[in-house]
C-alpha cells in the first residue's frame, strides 16, 4: 500500500495563495553592441572623456528607437578578473543613467581606463557617464 506523498496544504500556499503583480515596465530598454563594426561605427564619431571612462556615441539615424550600448576593456586594464570588474562596473553605469538620458536611435560605447574604472568610487561614475552625455547632447 503506497501513501500519499504530498504535504498538507497550510494557509497561504497552494492555489488559494495570490500571484504577485506583474513586473513594472521599463521605458527604454537598452540593447548591447556585438559586432565589431557596431563599435567601430562609433569609435569614429563623438567622443567624450571623463574621470573614469571614455564614451563614444554616434546617432544611428535607421529610425530603430533602440538606445544600443557597448564595453570595451582592453588588456591595458589587467588581467581577465580586473577587465570583467571594469565592464561589471560601467554596465552597472550605464543601466542606471541610459534610460534616463541616452536618446533613442543612438549607440553608446563605455570605454574603461587603466587604473581607474575599477577603483574610482561609484557615485563619481554616475556623475562621469552623467556628465559625458549632457556635453554630447549639447553640441
Amino acid at each position: 500500500m503506497v501513501k500519499d506523498m504530498t504535504p498538507p496544504e497550510m494557509q497561504g500556499q497552494g492555489s488559494s495563495a495570490a500571484t504577485p503583480g506583474a513586473a513594472p515596465a521599463v521605458s527604454l530598454c537598452l540593447t548591447t553592441l556585438r559586432n565589431r563594426p557596431d563599435f567601430l561605427r562609433a569609435a569614429s564619431a563623438l567622443r567624450q572623456g571623463t574621470g573614469g571612462f571614455l564614451v563614444q556615441a554616434r546617432d544611428r539615424q535607421d529610425g530603430e528607437p533602440a538606445v544600443r550600448v557597448g564595453f570595451t576593456a582592453s588588456k591595458k586594464i589587467g588581467n581577465a578578473v580586473a577587465r570583467n570588474r571594469a565592464i561589471r562596473r560601467l554596465r552597472e553605469v550605464a543601466r542606471a543613467i541610459l534610460p534616463h538620458m541616452g536618446r533613442p536611435g543612438w549607440d553608446y560605447v563605455l570605454v574603461a581606463k587603466p587604473g581607474v574604472t575599477t577603483l574610482r568610487a561609484f557615485d563619481l561614475l554616475l556623475a562621469d557617464l552623467h556628465g559625458a552625455l549632457a556635453r554630447i547632447h549639447k553640441s
